[in-house]
């Protein structure tokens, strides 16, 4: 599966971004989508995750009531509304993708797009 992520950019306090991500290839495999980040210096971790059929989304705390996931299976793709943006949300961003293929579990991640909101 291969990710290509868009929508980063420069933002100030308190906009709002939307980033996209396509999937391709062995779409059919895919479980669950989502968005990881990594600021400088920190570990990356988990933003927001969705299931193939919408029925379970999970956020990170410090986003929730301010990020949205959504997802198109027709179109393989996922979707971060980010609103009520903060400093320190800036981060490069990364689409992420996990399923099952041949019986083996995999994780795929996108080449990231950086985030950066200022205050």
């Amino acid at each position: 599966v291969q990710l290509v992520e868009s929508g980063g950019g420069l933002v100030q306090a308190g906009g709002s971004l939307r980033l996209s991500c396509a999937a391709s290839g062995s779409t059919f495999s895919i479980n669950t989508m989502g968005w990881d980040r990594q600021a400088p210096g920190k570990q990356r971790e988990l933003v927001a995750s969705i299931t193939t059929g919408g029925g379970s989304v999970n956020y990170a705390d410090a986003v929730k009531g301010r990020f949205t996931i959504s997802r198109d299976n027709a179109k393989n793709t996922v979707y971060l509304q980010m609103n009520s943006l903060k400093p320190e949300d800036t981060a490069v961003y990364y689409c992420k993708a996990d399923g099952y293929y041949i019986g083996s579990h995999y994780s795929s991640w996108g080449q990231g797009t950086q985030v950066t909101v200022s205050s």
